[in-house]
């Protein structure tokens, strides 16, 4: 195997520092840590999703709280800012269209054209689930300290920059 190959255990990769490593390790718990927030973040919007309806789509939920900051919106806007492919946004918004959680409108700009936005029943749904996330927030983090909170939002904010200029 060559050093630009990865090791069989897959923890080595040519331009990481090598065994017992200090700054190896921290990533390679970093890696871990991201790897348990993003199974528990997936977990949690499959249980928001149903707390808004029980028979919203899987990914359902992230396009509603997508719509609802920026809607409405086309369908090519989903597309490129959710990173979907065309027909699974195209069957997710007729799927929560017949739910009654988003409602389609001709677009003032281009008749030709349609935008999608949440419905005031989707938008309330979206509050509620909201409420009940910061109350769960604040429980989980009841023995932290605003400062805490604050240093984690702003290294988490730190990292997602990061990723942005990456194109990640």
């Amino acid at each position: 195997m060559t050093a630009t190959d990865k090791s069989v255990e897959g923890t080595h990769v040519e331009g990481t520092h090598g065994d017992g490593d200090p700054r190896d390790e921290s990533l390679t718990r970093l890696e871990s840590e991201i790897g348990v927030l993003m199974w528990r973040a997936k977990r949690a919007m499959k249980v928001r999703g149903r707390m808004l309806h029980p028979d919203l789509p899987p990914g359902g939920y992230l396009m509603l709280t997508w719509l609802a900051e920026r809607g409405p919106v086309r369908a090519s806007a989903l597309v490129d800012g959710l990173g979907i492919d065309k027909g699974a946004v195209s069957r997710m918004m007729q799927s929560m269209i017949d739910l009654g959680l988003l409602e389609r409108h001709p677009d003032p700009e281009d008749g030709r054209a349609s935008l999608v936005s949440v419905t005031a029943e989707a938008r309330e749904g979206l509050d509620r689930v909201a409420r009940e996330r910061r109350v769960r927030f604040d429980d989980r983090l009841a023995e932290w300290s605003p400062g805490e909170i604050n240093r984690l939002s702003a290294m988490l904010s730190r990292y997602n920059e990061a990723l942005e200029s990456q194109g990640s």
